[in-house]
Parts: structure tokens; C-alpha cells; sequence
């Protein structure tokens, strides 16, 4: 009996089907709101499916939560679109982040930020994340592995700060690390427990102003601060 023959892939094919699905991912971003470009731009080129355990690289692109090793969870690129827009990262800028996860944030985040410092509890994840960062080029991004509240006194000042994960209030050591007119995003437990991102801002006169941005589930942080 004859074996059927297998239709040969067209040349290119692949490459098309890749550009349509990166085109899809920001049309949906788009969608439900994000207007950044250059935020839209620094999630364009930066491949969420490196970030992706192996098992879930089919839903890299899909805008969903993905679990990642040590319980963790990679959050949704929607959620980290609307941080960066809400830190308004300038090239100038020096970024603290504390969660460094699957890096994907921090990558998206050296790409509109001078400078990245970012914190991560667990050793695996953070040694899994300076490989992806080094595998991309990205120069400008220091990983730290251990809890970002012991390492804080040593780490200077910072105009942003990205905090992935809830607080029950605004410790101490993280606004103290804030530079003049800086601004740090992290979430807080409402009142049904459903967490509310925050945008926390220096004001010239020396206040900050609280501003929520959307509700996320992000968990508690760990750390001393947890």
C-alpha cells in the first residue's frame, strides 16, 4: 500500500503564522487599552514564549496568567502593559523591582528604562531569569537573588519601583528609596480581599499621592515584608 504523501510546508509559512499571532497579541492589547507606543513597542520585541515554561509555550501569547516554577505565577501581559504605563519608564530612569519571576517584566522593563535592578527571593527563578535576560542582550539589568527589603539599605535610590505582589501598607524602606519625584507601583488587599494596583507618586513638596489603577490578583509578597 502506498504511503501517503505529506503536504511539504511552504516556504515562509511559519514566519507568517508568528508575525499573525504577534500582530493579534497587540491588536488585543490594544483593545482592552493600552495606548503606550513605546510600552507596546518594548512588549512587540520582547518574546514572552522565552519566559514560558515549555509545557505552556502554545499560550504564550495569549493574554493570560501562566504558572511558572517555586508556586509562582508570570502575570498576564495586559497587567504588565498597564505597570510600565503606570511607572512611565524614561531612558533616564533607574528602576528597582522586586519579583523578578520569569524575568518577562524585566525585560519588557529594560527596554524603556536606563537601568534595571531587580530582586528575586528564589534562586532558581532568579538564575533562570539573568539567562533569559543575557540570551537577549539586555545589558542594562542587574539580577539580584535574595529578599529585596535586607538588600535595600546597600541598592541606592531609585525614580521607579515595581513591587510584584501585595503590601499591607507602604513600608518604610521602600520609600525611603524613592528619588525626588519618583513613583513606585504595587498592589494592596481591598476590602473582599480582591487586590487593587496602586500607583504611589513623590510629590516636589514632598507628599505622595495615591492613585488605584486596576484590580489584579497578585498574592502576598514574600519576604520580610509579607
Amino acid at each position: 500500500m502506498r504511503q501517503m504523501d505529506l503536504p511539504l510546508p511552504i516556504p515562509g509559512e511559519a514566519e507568517a503564522k508568528a508575525a499573525q499571532a504577534l500582530m493579534a497579541f497587540l491588536l488585543r492589547l490594544r483593545a482592552r487599552g493600552i495606548s503606550d507606543v513605546s510600552v507596546l513597542r518594548a512588549l512587540e520585541t520582547t518574546p514572552r514564549e522565552l519566559f514560558v515554561p515549555h509545557r505552556y509555550r502554545d499560550l504564550a501569547l495569549r493574554d493570560m496568567a501562566l504558572p511558572i516554577p517555586c508556586g509562582q505565577t508570570m502575570p498576564e501581559a495586559w497587567l504588565v502593559a498597564r505597570m510600565m504605563e503606570a511607572l512611565d519608564l524614561k531612558p533616564n530612569h533607574r528602576l528597582l523591582e522586586i519579583g523578578a519571576g520569569s524575568g518577562y517584566a524585566t525585560a519588557v522593563a529594560a527596554r524603556l528604562a536606563g537601568e534595571v535592578v531587580s530582586c528575586e527571593i528564589f534562586e532558581p527563578l532568579a538564575m533562570e531569569c539573568a539567562e533569559r535576560l543575557a540570551r537577549l542582550g539586555l545589558a542594562n539589568v542587574k539580577i539580584l537573588q535574595g529578599d529585596a527589603f535586607r538588600l535595600l539599605p546597600n541598592l541606592g535610590l531609585f525614580d521607579r519601583v515595581l513591587v510584584h505582589g501585595t503590601l499591607e501598607g507602604s513600608p518604610p524602606a521602600l520609600m525611603e528609596c524613592l528619588a525626588q519625584n519618583g513613583v513606585i507601583v504595587l498592589a494592596r488587599k481591598g476590602e473582599r480581599q480582591a487586590a487593587m494596583l496602586k500607583r504611589i507618586a513623590h510629590q516636589p513638596s514632598g507628599d505622595f499621592t495615591e492613585t488605584a489603577i486596576c484590580p489584579c490578583r497578585f498574592g502576598a509578597l514574600i519576604g520580610q515584608e509579607a
